[in-house]
């Protein structure tokens, strides 16, 4: 079976095709490959442009096999910087984006990039955290190359959780991240105090890039569109945030 995308409307309902790229693999491996590619493709193209680049990951499961073919790729990443999407603001290693992003990326090839961890040891802050980060992204000199995000079953992307005390703040700050108190959302687990990007940290972005795997989760993106509305389903956010248009990459 061929593993080319297939248009932007097929799968997609026609009144959200206008609202992203809709790109659906036949399996995961193809799938992990042309996300990873198009990544590659935009970091290169930010190299030419700039001499360097500069990459903000998600964490989770589902990016760990589009990081591992990206670290693969010859990149100079010497010449690259890598940052973070999002974090749990916790000392516990294993509920860590850093942590895991490491493993996933640095670990797998990409050893020489620059990471900038959202959290140090000293700084279990989020107030805090947020404003390091919204400094450090402001003052980089230039745009993010690509964002890689995620979205769970409710919608959520980054640390942007519906029904969160602080999801309307973080919706309309100037500010690239904020601070989220998500205490009372069952899919923040154990970890609900969050640092997020924010849409205004993500307008700028060069690239923007969801992973979707399962029927599951491209049911909820589709029925979040139909919402329509980023404080119900923040996902929302990443379509409608003026900027670069968001690209879905879907398999089963």
């Amino acid at each position: 079976m061929s593993t080319r995308p297939t248009p932007a409307t097929s799968g997609m309902p026609p009144e959200h095709a206008a609202r992203c790229i809709f790109l659906p693999y036949a399996d995961a491996a193809a799938w992990a490959a042309a996300a990873a590619g198009a990544i590659g493709a935009a970091l290169q193209l930010a190299l030419a442009s700039h001499g360097r680049a500069l990459l903000l990951v998600s964490g989770g499961s589902t990016p760990a096999p589009v990081l591992g073919a990206l670290a693969r790729q010859p990149l100079p990443w010497a010449q690259i910087s890598i940052g973070l999407v999002d974090e749990r603001v916790t000392d516990a290693a294993a509920g860590r984006n850093d942590v895991l992003t490491r493993r996933t990326l640095l670990d797998q090839g990409a050893q020489a990039a620059s990471f900038h961890p959202l959290l140090t040891d000293a700084t279990l802050d989020a107030a805090a955290a947020a404003r390091d980060a919204s400094t450090w992204l402001q003052g980089f000199g230039i745009p993010p190359s690509a964002v890689i995000l995620g979205m769970g079953d409710d919608t959520h992307t980054a640390s942007l959780f519906p029904g969160s005390r602080d999801l309307a703040a973080a919706l309309t700050t100037t500010q690239a991240y904020a601070a989220i108190d998500a205490s009372g959302c069952a899919v923040a687990g154990q970890y609900p105090q969050r640092v997020s990007l924010t849409p205004a940290g993500l307008a700028r972005a060069r690239k923007r890039v969801l992973l979707l795997r399962g029927q599951g989760k491209l049911d909820a993106f589709q029925h979040a569109l139909t919402v329509g509305d980023a404080h119900k389903a923040p996902i929302c956010a990443a379509c409608d945030t003026p900027g670069a248009m968001l690209e879905v990459y879907w398999a089963p």
